[in-house]
Order: C-alpha cells, then sequence, then structure tokens
C-alpha cells in the first residue's frame, strides 16, 4: 500500500505541475473567456498564481476520492489541509522572498510554485500515512472546505477584493471585472 501511495502521490505532484502551468496561459489561450477565467488565472496577482494549486488540486481530488478514499479513510480531510497549505504557501513563499530580495524574477515564482505543490503532497503524505482524522465528519468537514475554496476562487475571481493580493502588479486591476 505505500508503494501505491507513493507512486499516486508521484503522479498527483506531476499532474498539478503540468495543469497549474497550462492554465496560467489558458485565460489568454481562450480569447480571455470569462468563464475560462474562473478556472484559471486571468491577471499577474498573488490571488490568480494561488489558483495554479487549488484548481489543479481540486480536480485531483474529485477523480482520486473513488481510488484512494477507500484505502485512506482520511482522504478528504488531509486533502484539504494540505491544498489549503500548498495554497497558502504560494503567498507567504512570493512575499517573504520578494520583500527580502525587493524584486521578484520568474525562476523565483516558478520555484515558490514547484514549491507548493511539493509541500502539499508531503503534508498529505504524513497525514495519510499517520490516519489522523478518520471520523466520517471530518472528511464531510474536509469536503465543505474544499467545495468552499473553491466558491471563493471563483467568486473573487469576478468580485475580487481590493486588497493587495488580488491586485495585478502591471496594470494594477483586480480580477476579471478590469478586464472588460
Amino acid at each position: 500500500m505505500e508503494k501505491r501511495l507513493m507512486r499516486q502521490q508521484l503522479l498527483g505532484v506531476l499532474f498539478v505541475l503540468v495543469t497549474g502551468t497550462a492554465l496560467h496561459f489558458v485565460y489568454g489561450w481562450s480569447g480571455s473567456h470569462p468563464v475560462v477565467g474562473a478556472l484559471s488565472a486571468v491577471n499577474e496577482s498573488v490571488w490568480e498564481h494561488m489558483k495554479l494549486v487549488f484548481v489543479p488540486l481540486f480536480f485531483l481530488t474529485l477523480g482520486e476520492v473513488f481510488f484512494l478514499g477507500r484505502q485512506w479513510p482520511n482522504f478528504l480531510v488531509s486533502r484539504a489541509l494540505s491544498t489549503m497549505v500548498g495554497t497558502a504557501l504560494v503567498p507567504v513563499l512570493y512575499y517573504t522572498y520578494s520583500g527580502i530580495t525587493g524584486t521578484h524574477t520568474l525562476w523565483a515564482d516558478i520555484l515558490v510554485f514547484v514549491l507548493a505543490v511539493l509541500a502539499a503532497f508531503a503534508l498529505e503524505g504524513v497525514l495519510l500515512r499517520r490516519g489522523w482524522m478518520e471520523a466520517g465528519w471530518s472528511q464531510a468537514v474536509g469536503l465543505l472546505a474544499l467545495w468552499a475554496l473553491a466558491f471563493l476562487f471563483v467568486l473573487w475571481t469576478y468580485r475580487p477584493p481590493q486588497l493587495p493580493l488580488f491586485q495585478d502588479p502591471q496594470t494594477l486591476t483586480y480580477g476579471l471585472s478590469a478586464l472588460r
């Protein structure tokens, strides 16, 4: 079972890295279609880059819950927590390195994305192996948390709060509303 989990996680990392990278460009490729913007980055804000970690993990979860959910009774809560940590690491790492250096670079931004994804899967592996929070109610909370985050990512793409996290540093605009 350990080898199977390791293989699943490696495939998951590859899926999230490839899909998240593609989601950086999909909105532009779609001709800036507003529906596509719900799931892909619509600008260069940190919030939209958080989406590159969250969205692939969310869809991977929907697929994997049928395969890993039976073998790992704490799958949903483990995935929810690891997804939240991986997603939250994007602004934490970005603002830390750019605050220290006074600037940001493409290679460091890519490294932030990769580290956030790796951290998410590393945490998930630890939580799954420990058998932490296997109760049915905790799985329901994990699923609810993932759906709540998905709702917020969509909502704040169309109606973002006027906070620095949501502001495109290049255009100084927010979300899709400024791109029309």
